[in-house]
């Protein structure tokens, strides 16, 4: 099972690595990684494996919204079966 990591807000130093440690700390290993700058707002995506999470699903992508929160940065997480039935519409 995969899942999509979105991550945007402004550019600061660590924000990979905040994220990364997020990922490791749920046993969440991180497939690839695309990320940018845009006028000033860093700006991330990342498809990462959650076969093996640690937690249930919804802990982690909770998690990362309040890691978010307390890192002025919008992190979102979205499991896969979400496209997958955007596209079945």
């Amino acid at each position: 099972m995969r899942a999509v990591i979105t991550v945007i807000g402004k550019d600061k130093v660590g924000i990979l690595a905040s994220v990364s440690a997020l990922c490791s700390e749920y046993n969440v290993n991180i497939l690839e990684v695309s990320q940018s700058i845009m006028h000033e707002l860093f700006c991330m995506i990342m498809l990462a494996d959650v076969s093996k999470c640690s937690s249930e699903f919804s802990v982690f992508a909770k998690a990362c919204v309040e890691a978010g929160e307390k890192s002025n940065l919008d992190i979102r997480v979205m499991h896969e079966d979400i496209f997958d039935s955007m596209h079945r519409i």
